[in-house]
């Protein structure tokens, strides 16, 4: 009883840095509409707008005038819980993850026949989800919100008429918040709650590089670099239970927590079948298996528990994972291009460590786009996916805060729009 609260905080704490981490399962894919309707097939090879400048650096070197690209994709997401049991009583009720929208800009300027300079900010990774108050798993975790935005300054280089590189820094920020509930030894106080928060600005890199086989084929590779996290902030316990007040509990601590997020590489390539037909194949990999452990660094921890849990540690032991997709596009007109996609990602976790916070398991997407040009100056792409998982399993038990299991069946609706405008 006496280390119950805070081990509550590390669960807290760990569930940050999987919250941000988890871009295999609840990914934020969209920093491009105009890819989103192909399912982001071809990502690092279809350089078709300045979405490219996330998608390779090198791509920049296909587009001949200055180019701006704003948009958004809205996430609408329904969770089904079932099975569930638990040592502690509530609700089930699912659907915890709001309407969210993530947004999106770009900028690209051809200063010559073989240097662009462009500029893009974006939002890499992101989760909310909120349960209702009486959440049975309310002990694992009943509030998580993480948000990255990313500024990415960035050059390509021509180097013939067939290999263009490019690559630049990016500047990533990451804020986060979580809660989670701290059963009472007498019902009728009601729970104690646990709130976390904490935010960092860290330093990675983006490169890529394109090769045109022929006018008509293409393929490219982008690297995303790992990013080196030291997340600052603190932790708030408060309550009424005797037994917390007892063991001096309650109050607010500084916390940190290394992290750092996983190296990525996606390889993709785009053939033109013909002046309307284009298809694309792509594919990435990601190194999660950097995430074996978190340690948590608490210090002001008052009671008999300063000693003993100034430094924790708690295995993760992700692996690893895939993604893959196959994408479309039909030219119907001058003015307007159709394209639909399939896409499968992995999901990192693991059976054993799986929480409330990221219920998420292995992927599939379905997208529809469709573009439209009304003059050679403007786009404007819009697209759908539908995104379904496989039914994952919770089953979690720890030292003072009981057990919770529960099936979970999870399924989204993204839409985005895009405008492209070149002058």
């Amino acid at each position: 009883m006496k280390h119950a609260w805070f081990k509550t905080t590390l669960a807290l704490t760990i569930s940050a840095a999987s919250s941000y981490s988890l871009a295999g399962g609840f990914a934020l894919n969209e920093q491009s509409i105009s890819g989103m309707g192909s399912s982001f097939a071809g990502r690092s090879s279809s350089a078709d707008d300045a979405t490219t400048l996330f998608g390779n650096p090198a791509g920049m070197s296909r587009l001949k005038r200055q180019e701006v690209s704003v948009g958004a994709a809205a996430i609408m997401a329904k969770t089904d819980i079932s099975h569930t049991s638990g040592s502690t009583s509530g609700s089930n009720d699912g659907d915890m993850v709001p309407f969210t929208a993530v947004p999106m800009g770009y900028y690209v300027n051809p200063v010559n026949d073989q240097w662009t300079f462009g500029v893009g900010v974006y939002a890499p990774f992101g989760l909310i989800t909120d349960y209702e108050g009486g959440f049975q798993g309310r002990k694992f975790g009943d509030y998580s919100e993480v948000k990255v935005v990313t500024v990415q300054p960035t050059v390509s280089f021509r180097v013939n008429d067939q290999l263009s590189i490019g690559g630049g820094p990016t500047i990533n920020r990451i804020d986060g918040k979580l809660e989670s509930a701290l059963g009472s030894l007498n019902p009728t106080l009601g729970d104690s709650r646990v709130k976390i928060k904490g935010d960092d600005t860290a330093v990675g890199y983006n490169i890529g590089a394109l090769y045109e086989f022929t006018p008509h084929t293409r393929a490219g590779v982008t690297y995303h670099s790992k990013v080196k996290y030291k997340l600052e902030g603190d932790t708030t316990i408060s309550g009424n239970d005797p037994i917390y007040t007892s063991l001096g509990a309650y109050g607010k601590y500084d916390a940190s927590l290394d992290l750092t997020t996983p190296e990525s590489v996606d390889a993709s390539i785009t053939h033109d079948i013909d002046d309307a037909w284009t298809v694309y194949a792509g594919s990435t990999w990601t190194r999660w298996s950097r995430l074996k452990e978190i340690t948590v660094e608490n210090d002001g921890v008052k009671g008999p528990t300063a000693t003993t849990f100034s430094t924790i540690t708690e295995e993760q032991n992700w692996h690893d994972t895939w993604g893959y997709a196959l994408g479309t596009a039909y030219k119907l007109s001058q003015q307007w291009t159709l394209r639909a996609g399939l896409a499968f990602d992995q999901s990192p976790t693991n059976n054993a460590n799986r929480s409330p916070r990221i219920p998420t398991g292995d992927r599939t997407a379905v997208s529809f786009g469709v573009g439209w040009n009304p003059t050679e100056d403007l786009t404007v792409d819009l697209a759908y996916s539908y995104l379904w998982e496989e039914d994952t399993k919770i089953d979690d038990a720890q030292s003072g805060k009981g057990s919770y299991s529960a099936t979970y069946e999870n399924s989204a609706h993204g839409f985005g729009t895009q405008v492209s405008y070149r002058f």
